[in-house]
C-alpha cells in the first residue's frame, strides 16, 4: 500500500486548502479511508473517513467546515477544507483501512507521508 499526500499549506484563519491522497495497492479500492492529524505536541487524532460505500464521518470538530471525498477513477482521497481555525494546524495523514468501532475510528498501519496545514489567526 502507497498513500501519497498533497496540497498542505499555510493559510489565514477563515481560509481554505484542498488535500490529496492518492492511494495504491492491494485493496485500497475497498477500503475505508481516512485522514487523520497530528497538532504539535498532541496525539494523533480522526478528522474524517469514507468507506468503498460512500459511508461518511467527521470529528465533531470539523463538521460542517471539511468534506471529504473520494475520486474513485483516480483512487484518491481528498478533504476539502474551509473556515480553517488556528487550532486546525499540524500534520495531516491520510490512512488505508481505518475500523469503525462504535463512533470511533482505528487507523491501520497504512500511512501516507503527512502535509502540514498551518493556520494563522
Amino acid at each position: 500500500v502507497q498513500l501519497q499526500a498533497s496540497g498542505g499549506g499555510s493559510v489565514q484563519s477563515g481560509g481554505s486548502l484542498r488535500l490529496s491522497c492518492v492511494a495504491s495497492g492491494s485493496f485500497t479500492r475497498i477500503a475505508t479511508l481516512a485522514w487523520y492529524r497530528q497538532a504539535p505536541q498532541k496525539q494523533r487524532e480522526f478528522v474524517a473517513a469514507i468507506t468503498s460505500t460512500d459511508d461518511i464521518r467527521y470529528a465533531d470538530s470539523v463538521k460542517g467546515r471539511f468534506t471529504v471525498s473520494k475520486d474513485k477513477d483516480k483512487n484518491t482521497l481528498c478533504l476539502q477544507m474551509t473556515s480553517l481555525k488556528p487550532e486546525d494546524t499540524g500534520v495531516y495523514y491520510c490512512n488505508s483501512g481505518s475500523r469503525r468501532i462504535g463512533d470511533i475510528y482505528y487507523p491501520s498501519s497504512f500511512w501516507g507521508q503527512g502535509t502540514l496545514v498551518t493556520v494563522s489567526s
